[in-house]
């Protein structure tokens, strides 16, 4: 399909024919009319209008230009070689260990994205790629990662957003790595994210309303309603009383064997022998030798991972008048070493 119209100017007859073109592709795919994401430069495919609003959107803010495959509406991707998906991963986990502490993103922020499982490996290479040829402080991803980290502090909008990153592209030497749009970054950055799960409870913490009490509207054991009650003492319904935010270990597990240099640190117990007889890791404890003794299956592969699990209330408000606690649920990896762990 012929995509050159998203670069004429707005006023023009080839992009008003361009964009009913591509309303016209987008509900013969997805077969509606009232659900489709946004390819406008301030929506970037992460809210879902009806026709005429994604219409007059498109118009208004022009449409984003570097969305070139049209993925979110049905078209077919285009496969990219296998030569830029062979990414070394020796030094993975250093690459992007720092990422986490300096954006704060949401899985609602990147909708569908993250589904190609070369995408996390294609990342990690951009830890190798300079921002710019020759430069030697910023990488392509640390480069993304810190101007995201300033817009999340900032609170700038996703337009605002995107004429920082064409800026600074202006700025930079040619040849530079820095992404165009917001939608791009986003690509590059929904990588590194892991999903997680926000399940309603019930505030006694008698049960989680899933599998058999998914519908339930109030608690089987003490009979308390699932909604949250407001000040007049009415329920508002679909208003969760209590939530729970679960963060599936799995796709955690995998990440980490994902860098070949943490795989070696998982499996380094295996390996170890205590020198002078004196419990220095959990390793040498007890209770990690009866566990191999009661399950030896488990115990003779060093992949299986040892984990602890620990919980403690705090008041993350630091007000002792608020009634507000946080009950993290930590699991602690005991495979790896002390300078690891």
């Amino acid at each position: 399909m012929d995509k050159s119209w998203m670069h004429s100017d707005r006023r023009s007859k080839a992009y008003e024919f361009g964009v009913e073109a591509f309303l016209n592709f987008a509900v013969e795919n997805l077969l509606t009319t009232t659900h489709i994401r946004c390819p406008c430069v301030k929506c970037v495919n992460l809210k879902l209008f009806g026709v005429g609003i994604i219409r007059d959107h498109v118009y208004f803010n022009g449409i984003d230009q570097s969305y070139k495959n049209w993925t979110f509406h049905e078209e077919p991707w285009e496969a990219t070689t296998n030569a830029s998906r062979n990414v070394e991963e020796d030094d993975g986990h250093s690459r992007y260990s720092f990422v986490s502490e300096e954006i704060d993103m949401d899985d609602n922020d990147f909708g569908d994205f993250g589904s190609d499982p070369y995408e996390f490996a294609n990342v990690i290479g951009d830890g190798d790629q300079p921002v710019y040829p020759g430069c030697r402080k910023y990488t392509k991803l640390s480069a993304l990662v810190k101007l995201y980290n300033l817009k999340a502090k900032l609170g700038m909008s996703d337009v605002c957003f995107t004429e920082l990153l064409i800026l600074q592209g202006d700025l930079l030497p040619e040849g530079n790595t820095i992404p165009t749009s917001m939608y791009e970054a986003k690509k590059t950055l929904c990588a590194l994210r892991l999903s997680y799960e926000k399940m309603h409870a019930c505030p006694n913490d008698c049960i989680l309303y899933r599998k058999e009490y998914e519908d339930s509207t109030n608690c089987p054991t003490c009979g308390i309603s699932r909604w949250k009650e407001g000040k007049d003492s009415i329920l508002k319904e679909g208003v969760p009383a209590k939530v729970v935010w679960y963060f599936p270990p799995i796709p955690r597990f995998k990440r980490m064997f994902q860098s070949h240099e943490t795989a070696k640190s998982l499996t380094w117990h295996a390996a170890r022998k205590s020198i002078d007889g004196q419990m220095s890791h959990p390793a040498d404890s007890p209770s990690w030798k009866l566990l191999d003794d009661k399950w030896p299956e488990f115990g003779n592969e060093p992949r299986n991972l040892r984990l602890a699990l620990s919980s403690n209330g705090f008041n993350p408000h630091s007000s002792l008048s608020s009634r507000y606690s946080c009950w993290p649920v930590i699991l602690v990896t005991y495979n790896l070493p002390h300078d690891c762990a």
